[in-house]
């Protein structure tokens, strides 16, 4: 059975949920020796709810692709939710069909159900946005967003003729890195495009320390009988709009992820979160790593 009951949805702007929590896979496929735990934690998580998962050519240039085609075989496609991203360098006319006929091989499967545009380049947005609408229409791809964009990149999305059919916009959002909270959040909203957040544990980035040892998080994480982490999952996925994508390697770990979604942080402990870890008062360059 695919699906964990009560696992919190995010309903996209095509009418579709997606579980909160899905699964990320930076590095998953680097180490030929964890193939088979990377398989059976991302099989652990789709057991668990965490059906969407999101990973990239970039992401060892196929081998991420790999083990999640791997990891899918058992399953109906039609209830997985499998995200992909272009490089910029592939995001044109020239190599836009190619490279992801290239994901969809490795992933061994004949759609994707969301293809992201990974991070601007110098192709025009204009040639890239038409040329995933062209993938969208051949039915390559449900549908379509971008990543590593901030406010100024959406609004100039939303001017082009077929930029409205963006249906969500992934960035590194934690709880230690809340520069999207200021302007770009609040624009999706409005708009109704969903927020991925990558690295919602600020695992892989610079910005980790003073986060997984902070008193308030400490405490917090004790009067939900949980973990730093779990926690910080809970506040990521607070507003009903935002899917967080958090990595795991370990069949453990993944069920803590997903164990997470259960949480409910009450009023008196967001404001100590917001105390503890201040929101942005101004537009700020927004954080990669």
């Amino acid at each position: 059975m695919i699906g964990r009951y009560g696992m919190k949805q995010v309903m996209l702007r095509n009418g579709i949920n997606v579980p909160a929590i899905g699964q990320g896979t930076w590095h998953i496929g680097d180490d030929p020796h964890m193939h088979d735990n990377e398989v059976e934690a991302l099989r652990t998580g789709i057991g668990n709810g965490m059906t969407l998962i999101d990973t990239a050519e970039l992401y060892g240039y196929g081998k991420s692709e790999s083990v999640v085609g791997d990891a899918i075989k058992p399953y109906d496609r039609g209830k997985l939710f499998i995200v992909s991203k272009v490089l910029p360098q592939n995001a044109g006319r020239k190599n836009m069909r190619r490279a992801c006929e290239t994901s969809l091989k490795y992933l061994g499967t004949d759609y994707l159900d969301l293809y992201l545009y990974h991070w601007r380049g110098s192709i025009p947005l204009s040639e890239t946005v038409e040329c995933l609408q062209e993938l969208k229409d051949s039915e390559l791809i449900r549908d379509w967003g971008v990543s590593n964009f901030d406010t100024r990149d959406m609004q100039e999305l939303a001017r082009l003729k077929q930029g409205g059919n963006c249906v969500c916009v992934q960035d590194l959002y934690h709880i230690g890195s809340r520069g999207t909270e200021y302007s770009l959040q609040p624009y999706l909203r409005k708009n109704s495009i969903a927020f991925m957040a990558y690295c919602p544990l600020a695992i892989n980035g610079t910005l980790r320390s003073g986060i997984i040892g902070n008193p308030v998080l400490q405490q917090i994480a004790d009067a939900h009988n949980s973990s730093v982490q779990q926690i910080m999952l809970a506040w990521a996925i607070r507003d009903g709009n935002v899917i967080a994508i958090p990595k795991s390697t370990a069949k453990e770990h993944t069920i803590q992820n997903a164990v997470a979604g259960d949480i409910e942080l009450t009023d008196e402990e967001l404001k100590m979160l917001d105390k503890a870890f201040p929101a942005p008062y101004k537009e700020v360059p927004l954080d990669v790593e």
